[in-house]
């Protein structure tokens, strides 16, 4: 039910559109928060940074092991669900400042996952890149849809017909709440 219409440039785009980082709930930011709600057997320091956890991560299907440091903190990042780029291509460049503030730290479009696959996934849409863990596939583009239509974005034809693609192999695949 998506509106379907091709992307809009590019232009005027930057992260910074979005917010300059991570929001803060209370003394948590949600990098935290959302590692917090998708690691498995989490530490966390006195003021609410995850120190470690193990991730089993979407996208790839394999399990991380997270240990806050310089050289693995990236080893599991936080992932747009409809990346930035995406969205301001696709909608989120009408969008008032405060709402694109919101769109980027909604915990309905973060999701923890292995570092080289959110690398690896970059900006694309659901016709350009999906997880190579299939059985992710059917929450990963209903997760894209339920962001899109929060925040009135749109998708490319291509796009719709990747996620129709995929959305034909499970039926009854729910749409997630916030």
């Amino acid at each position: 039910s998506l509106p379907v219409k091709g992307k809009s440039p590019k232009t005027g785009y930057a992260r910074t559109q979005f917010s300059n980082g991570w929001a803060k709930v209370s003394e948590c930011d949600m990098r935290n928060i959302i590692l917090r709600r998708d690691l498995d057997a989490v530490r966390v320091d006195e003021v609410c940074k995850v120190v470690s956890g193990i991730l089993r991560d979407p996208y790839t299907g394999r399990e991380v092991a997270f240990t806050r440091g310089a050289g693995t903190s990236a080893d599991v990042q936080i992932d747009h669900v409809v990346a930035l780029s995406n969205a301001w291509q696709t909608g989120a460049q009408q969008l008032s400042v405060e709402r694109r503030y919101a769109l980027a730290n909604d915990p309905l479009n973060l999701i923890a996952a292995d570092g080289k696959a959110n690398q690896q996934k970059s900006d694309s849409d659901a016709a350009s890149w999906l997880p190579s863990n299939k059985a992710f596939r059917c929450q990963y583009v209903a997760r894209q849809i339920a962001v899109k239509q929060v925040y009135s974005l749109w998708v490319t034809p291509a796009e719709k017909s990747a996620m129709e693609t995929v959305l034909l192999r499970c039926p009854d695949q729910q749409m997630p709440v916030q």
